[in-house]
């Protein structure tokens, strides 16, 4: 037996928003699971790697750590990683969180460590000719610098979180990955209705730690900075001043 999928027409898109609105219950449940997902590979990644990162730029070591090693991170695929987790964590949610932590952890961590390793060290000097033990100097100083940084590589990540976490679908993880995987049962404009709920997603995660981004950067910094975006090609933040 040949199973047949539907094929895109022009008024596939209005079939989509007809889905979302004959099942919002559905689409409510997979939206719901999916951000707990992306939540909870966030957090890990969070309490993960900006301590480590801020801890290895105060003390201006470990850039092998922090930018080679994260890179290596970077290059593995999350399908792949999670067909690597199959073997520990079999199917479901906890192999999903995983493969998104891995993603998430090096972004985390490379741009943690170069926002407080690259602080102008005429800066440091002052502060501790002006009496400043080593942790104030990198709690009223380093910090605060350092955050518009470090938020940078968050949000980026958060973006790219949200995204790749449509790959639970694949392994029962939940989501909003269930129903684009499974055009069978859903057709394809619940595929694209799942889709565009996750585009939305995503450009929604940017928005708000954006605003976030800009909420902790300082004042001055705020006037200085005319862009402060990750390089996709690196994945570090780099901050263009006027």
């Amino acid at each position: 037996m040949i199973l047949a999928f539907d094929t895109f027409k022009p008024y596939t898109f209005v079939d989509a928003f007809r889905f979302m609105a004959d099942n919002p219950g559905l689409m409510w449940q997979k939206t719901v699971e999916h951000l707990q997902i992306s939540g909870e590979a966030m957090g890990i990644a969070l309490l993960l790697a900006i301590p480590l990162g801020v801890s290895l730029g105060h003390i201006h070591r470990g850039s092998f750590i922090s930018i080679n090693l994260a890179n290596i991170f970077r290059a593995l695929p999350s399908l792949a990683v999670i067909a690597i987790g199959l073997g520990v964590f079999w199917i479901g949610t906890t192999n999903v969180v995983f493969a998104l932590v891995v993603l998430a952890f090096p972004l985390m961590l490379t741009n943690a460590y170069v926002a407080v390793d690259n602080i102008d060290a005429d800066v440091i000097e002052s502060a501790r000719g002006m009496g400043m033990r080593p942790h104030q100097i990198l709690l009223r100083i380093e910090l605060p610098l350092a955050l518009p940084l470090i938020f940078a590589g968050i949000k980026t990540a958060a973006v790219f979180v949200v995204a790749t976490a449509t790959l639970g679908g694949i392994v029962g993880g939940g989501g909003l990955g269930d129903i684009i995987v499974n055009q069978a049962s859903y057709f394809l404009k619940g595929v694209i209705a799942a889709s565009i709920a996750v585009a939305v997603l995503a450009f929604a995660a940017s928005f708000a730690f954006g605003l976030l981004q800009r909420a902790v950067t300082p004042r001055g910094l705020r006037r200085r900075v005319k862009m402060l975006e990750p390089d996709v090609s690196t994945g570090v933040a780099e901050a263009v001043t006027a």
